[in-house]
């Protein structure tokens, strides 16, 4: 009984222990279930406080996307000086080109 395999189901998150020689079941253990809500308005404080949490998150997501078409354009910019600074080098082969 030493060697039993421990797999959890991927469904509900329950370990079971199987017997490897006989390919059974010998015990499961279901996970423990959240508690019930027993204050309602600390669930409400809890989901307001996420709610601010994600008005934050998506502010600082779309201020970096709208910064990031900037952020390109310099990086672009960078590049052509320094090919035009340099024209006598040749491009660096592909794939195809081989």
């Amino acid at each position: 009984m030493a060697n039993l395999l421990e797999v959890s189901c991927p469904c509900c998150n329950s370990v079971l222990k199987v017997d490897p020689q006989t390919g059974t079941v010998i015990s499961h253990k279901e996970p423990e279930k959240p508690k019930p809500i027993e204050d309602l308005n600390e669930a409400i404080k809890g989901l307001k406080g996420q709610a601010a949490k994600r008005d934050d998150l998506f502010n600082k997501s779309f201020s970096a996307h709208k910064s990031a078409t900037d952020v390109l354009n310099k990086k672009f910019d960078e590049l052509l000086k320094q090919a035009k600074e340099s024209p006598d080098s040749t491009p660096p082969k592909r794939d195809i080109d081989l």
